[in-house]
Formats: structure tokens, C-alpha cells, sequence
């Protein structure tokens, strides 16, 4: 596996050195980068000022290969050797992939891990019930999704989302009919997701209208949307179903002792709820890090010691539900600073944001800060997710589809094991193979920026600082921009040859 790995490597540096060169000449012969200075005041002087600083008196092979050994400095750690040249404007280029790339990453890390998740999830769910009205509203949806221009949808999720929303929020009141209206809408969404009998399938339904309607008519009568609140008994109930469903999908209802451990877990973290909130004044993100992890370290050592046949069933269910019920405290904590974020002079009881990536002159503590930063990312989000959802979901009920009718998987059955075990333990595994070169070649190419996604919401990330950079023929940025994609990439495709192996052992001998 290491020879197959620095085999991967030494492969992809050489591509990573050719494809570099090829697109440096490319952006040299694209346009003279002097032309924004041809008629200018001061022209006598600033010209021989920008041929020096990107030394335009060489070829462009020769600037090619002093670009590269700036480029091979930054290998050297903790050195000042790393130089990837300056901007036309004299700017370096270092300094803006840092702020570009800590934007793109900002903006799509959410949306791609929220389109993965939501995306398999659906397409999964879709292929186990083949033709029914959950697949064909499944694929409609999907479908609907991939076919909207990303700029309108951006558009219209500020129109709606946003400038609705914000409207709402200062008179938040509803008819009893709109209530009605909406309970209705969600009934009919779990009569379609439902299964069994019709008469099943509509108490279904009329439980999701209840049940919705219930919800909104609770939000709207305690103002929980100006003053949001999740407590003890939310937290609870969040954290019991957590547990329930981690259980089944990990060991099934039948071992007791891996959801009495979840539940256990989900106990300590309510007695954890008040000591917590002292360690939470003037925290920051490793507080909420350390958090997690000793959740999720609580949870794993709950698991082990409720023993049972199979110790690690236990340890995964309570820990995973530890770490859920530690993002619920975090994010219990981050509902109560909403209210001071909303009376702020700077937001005015409008929050959610339409454009850049945090409010000017706003200031406060990082519950504060974190609450408008979700406040900007919130539309993009939702914009890439919907956009990326359709071909994660496609790919991976195809892939199901075709796994669940193979031979091994009828064997299973006639093994006697349950179908938890035949869709979780053999089916789910091989369906996610194909799908890692397709998270692969995403995750590359939205690092290369959401160019569309970045203008309409105004953010400075690497697409706009590649689409800037290409327009001036300014051949540095483009390169900067270029070594970041193709390592990324490069990175990520090695991964996905990795996680091959570890899904299919026979990648691993043939490695």
C-alpha cells in the first residue's frame, strides 16, 4: 500500500508540473498585462515599475520557472523561501489566497457536507422503496433542484428566505388557516414517506398534520423566533431520539445495552447543562472543540462499560450520541445570545443576511460573532446544497439499486439476517464506492471556488479572485489559484483511492 501511495504521489506531482506550465503560458499569451496602463498620467513610470515587479522583460518560460521556484520554497517549513509573486498591483499573492481560500472554505465546507449526507441519504432511502411516492417525490425534487440556475435560485432564496423572513420577524403572526395550511402541506409529505397498509399510511398523515401544526402554533404563541430556546426538556427529547435512531441504524433495537448506553449518555449530558454554561463565558471555538470530544470520549467509555456481545456496537451509538447532544448544548447556548444579536444597532431585527460574509462594525463575544457569521452563510448554504443534491442522490440510489440486486445480498437473506443488517452491513458499504470519486472531484472543484454563487452573495473567494485575475491577465493569482485546486484535488482523489481500499479489500491486494 505505501509503494501504491508514493506511486499515486509521484504521478500526480508530475501532472500537478506539467498541467502548472501549460496553464502559465496559456495566461501569459492571453493579453498584455500592461494594457490597463496605455494612456495613463503616469505612465513613463508605472510601467517600467510593473515589467520589473512581474518581470515582464523575460520570456514566459523563464518567468515560469522563477514563479515555480517561489512555488518550491513554500515546501520549506517555517522558512521565508515561499513566494508566489505579487499581483499587477504589487499586492502579494500569498496574502490574498489566504483571505480567498479561508472564504471558499467558510462558504462551501456546510454545503458540501450538508449535499453529501442529505444527498446519499436520500438517494438511499429512495432506492429501498422503488416506486413508491417517496422515490418519485425524491426524484422530482432532485430533479428540480439540478435544473435551477444557480444564480436565480440564489435570487430567489433572498427574496423569500431573506427579505420575507426579515419582514416576518417584526409582526411574527399567523391565521389559524395558514397554520392549517401548513400542517396540511406536512401531513401529506409523511403519507407520501410512509409505508404499510393505506390506513397506516393516513394515520401517518394526520399525525404529521398534527404534529406540525402543533409545532408552529407553539412557536408562534412562546416568540420563539425572536427568543429561540431548547432547555432541558428539548434537549431531551432530542437526544432520546438520537440515541433510538443511532441504535437502530448502527446495531439495531435488539441490543439493549448499545441504546441504554446513548441513553445514558444523552443523561450525562443533561447533568453536564448548567455546570457547562460557566465554561461557556468568554469561550471560543476550542472550547466548543474540547466540548465535543469529551462527549464523544464520555459516550465511548459508557458504551464499553455496559458490555454486552459486541462492545463496539455500544461505544459507537453512545459516542455518536454524546457528540450530538454536545452540539446541542452549543447550540442551546448560541439561542440565547439571539435576542441581543437581534436588538443590535447593526441588525435592526432583520438577522438573515443577503450579502457578504459578516456585518460591518459589528462587534460582541464569539457567540455573537458566530451567530452573524450563520446569519451570511445561511443563503449560500442552502443555495450549494440544493445544487449539489440531485447528482449525490441520482448516483447513490443507482449505485443501491444495483447492489441490492446482486447475488450476495439475496444470499444474506436466505441467511436469515435482518434487513438492518443486509442494507447497513453489506449493501450501504459497496453503494458507497462509486460515490467517492464523485465526492472527490466536488470537494476539488468547489475549493476552486463557487464562482457564481460567490458574486451573487458577495463573497471574495478564490473564484472571484480567478475570474478577476484571468480579466487583468495577471498570470501570479491564476497560478496561486491553480496550486491550491490541483492540490487539493490531488489530495482528495489519493483519498478516495484510500477509502476504495478500505471498502473494497480487493483494491487493497491489487494495491
Amino acid at each position: 500500500m505505501i509503494s501504491y501511495i508514493l506511486r499515486r504521489l509521484i504521478t500526480a506531482i508530475l501532472i500537478l508540473l506539467g498541467a502548472s506550465f501549460i496553464v502559465y503560458i496559456m495566461t501569459a499569451a492571453s493579453g498584455d498585462p500592461l494594457w490597463d496602463l496605455y494612456g495613463h498620467p503616469n505612465a513613463a513610470q508605472l510601467i517600467p515599475d510593473r515589467i520589473d515587479s512581474l518581470n515582464l522583460d523575460q520570456p514566459p518560460i523563464l518567468r515560469y520557472f522563477t514563479w515555480l521556484g517561489g512555488a518550491l520554497g513554500c515546501l520549506v517549513p517555517f522558512s521565508d523561501m515561499c513566494s508566489l509573486g505579487v499581483t499587477r498591483d504589487g499586492l502579494e499573492v500569498t496574502q490574498l489566497l489566504l483571505f480567498a481560500m479561508g472564504q471558499t472554505i467558510m462558504l462551501v465546507t456546510a454545503g458540501t457536507i450538508l449535499a453529501i449526507v442529505i444527498g446519499i441519504t436520500l438517494g438511499i432511502v429512495s432506492a429501498l422503496r422503488q416506486y413508491s411516492g417517496l422515490d418519485y417525490g425524491v426524484t422530482f425534487f432532485t430533479f428540480l433542484c439540478f435544473s435551477l440556475p444557480s444564480f436565480w435560485l440564489a435570487v430567489l432564496l433572498k427574496e423569500i428566505v431573506a427579505i420575507s423572513f426579515n419582514d416576518f420577524l417584526q409582526d411574527p403572526v399567523m391565521s389559524i388557516g395558514t397554520i392549517a395550511a401548513i400542517g396540511v402541506v406536512a401531513g401529506f409529505i409523511w403519507y407520501l414517506v410512509s409505508f404499510g397498509r393505506t390506513k397506516t399510511r393516513i394515520l401517518m398523515g394526520v399525525l404529521g398534520f398534527l404534529v406540525t401544526s402543533g409545532i408552529v402554533y407553539f412557536v408562534l404563541v412562546t416568540n420563539w423566533l425572536t427568543a429561540p430556546f431548547l432547555g432541558i426538556p428539548l434537549i431531551l427529547l432530542t437526544g432520546v431520539l438520537v440515541a433510538v435512531i443511532t441504535t437502530i441504524l448502527i446495531s439495531g433495537l435488539r441490543n439493549k445495552r448499545a441504546l441504554y448506553a446513548g441513553l445514558a449518555t444523552v443523561l450525562v449530558g443533561l447533568i453536564a447543562y448548567f455546570p457547562v454554561q460557566g465554561f461557556f463565558r468568554g469561550a471560543g471555538l476550542w472550547t466548543v472543540i474540547i466540548l465535543c470530544l469529551v462527549m464523544i470520549a464520555i459516550g465511548a467509555a459508557i458504551g464499553y462499560f455496559a458490555g454486552g456481545y459486541d462492545r463496539g456496537q455500544g461505544m459507537r451509538v453512545a459516542g455518536i450520541t454524546g457528540f450530538f447532544v454536545a452540539l446541542l448544548i452549543i447550540l442551546d447556548r448560541f439561542m440565547q445570545s439571539w435576542p441581543a444579536y437581534l436588538d443590535s444597532g447593526h441588525i435592526r431585527g432583520r438577522p438573515i443576511a443577503t450579502a457578504s460574509a459578516s456585518t460591518p462594525g459589528l462587534t460582541g463575544d464569539f457567540w455573537i460573532t458566530g451567530i452573524d457569521r450563520f446569519t451570511h452563510l445561511l443563503l449560500p448554504t442552502i443555495a450549494l446544497t440544493l445544487l449539489a443534491l440531485a447528482s449525490y442522490s441520482r448516483y447513490s440510489r443507482a449505485s443501491m439499486l444495483e447492489i441490492m440486486g446482486q447475488d450476495y445480498i439475496r444470499t444474506a437473506r436466505a441467511k436469515g439476517l435482518s434487513e438492518r443488517t443486509v442494507v447497513m452491513r453489506h449493501a450501504f458499504r459497496n453503494a458507497l464506492i462509486p460515490l467517492a470519486t464523485l465526492v472527490a472531484y466536488d470537494i476539488g472543484a468547489l475549493i476552486g471556488g463557487a464562482i457564481i454563487t460567490e458574486s451573487v452573495f458577495a463573497f471574495t473567494g478564490m473564484g472571484q479572485l480567478f475570474v478577476t485575475a484571468v480579466r487583468n491577465v495577471d498570470p501570479n493569482p491564476v497560478m496561486g489559484v491553480f496550486l491550491i485546486t490541483g492540490i487539493v484535488a490531488m489530495v482528495f482523489n489519493l483519498i478516495a483511492d484510500l477509502v476504495y481500499s478500505v471498502l473494497d479489500p480487493r483494491v487493497r491486494v491489487k494495491a
